[in-house]
């Protein structure tokens, strides 16, 4: 079991990331105000499921600050969800819950060249095969900073 340490969503791409205290999750399409529920995201227009919600670890952030010495927030990551406490990489396939939000993970979030360019910090590397997770919400509801994540079994 998890923690979300922080809610983020950019209105447009590569828009500064807003943190929020408590979001709306919709169903069938992200977070509410964010560039991916609205279809406004950059890989909007790319094929394939898992572009509701993103998530990555606290903890990864943290590795590559202190073992790299390069400062990477939350908010730089431009995920939409950090978590502290659980490991996201076996959860593809499964389904998540956070309050009354059910997650479906499909995918890993690769991590891309146009991250790298839009902080002018070299992520690129550190990020491979742990830069997070792309869901798709099965069912919606509000969420907040601190609640718990399970394993829908």
């Amino acid at each position: 079991m998890g923690t979300v340490e922080h809610i983020h969503i950019a209105s447009e791409a590569a828009k500064p990331m807003v943190a929020l205290a408590e979001a709306e999750i919709l169903v069938g399409q992200g977070i509410e105000g964010d560039r991916y529920a609205d279809k406004s995201g950059r890989y909007s227009d790319y094929p394939g499921a898992g572009r509701h919600v993103t998530i990555i670890e606290i903890e990864v952030l943290e590795d590559i600050a202190q073992s790299l010495g390069i400062a990477f927030l939350p908010h730089e990551s431009r995920r939409n969800l950090t978590t502290r406490g659980i490991r996201l990489n076996p959860l593809v396939g499964k389904k998540v819950q956070i309050g009354p939000v059910v997650l479906d993970v499909i995918r890993f979030c690769d991590p891309c060249a146009y991250l790298q360019t839009m902080l002018g910090k070299p992520v690129l590397k550190p990020l491979v095969d742990r830069a997070g997770i792309r869901c798709d919400v099965i069912t919606g509801g509000q969420i907040k900073v601190g609640d718990s994540i399970t394993v829908v079994e």
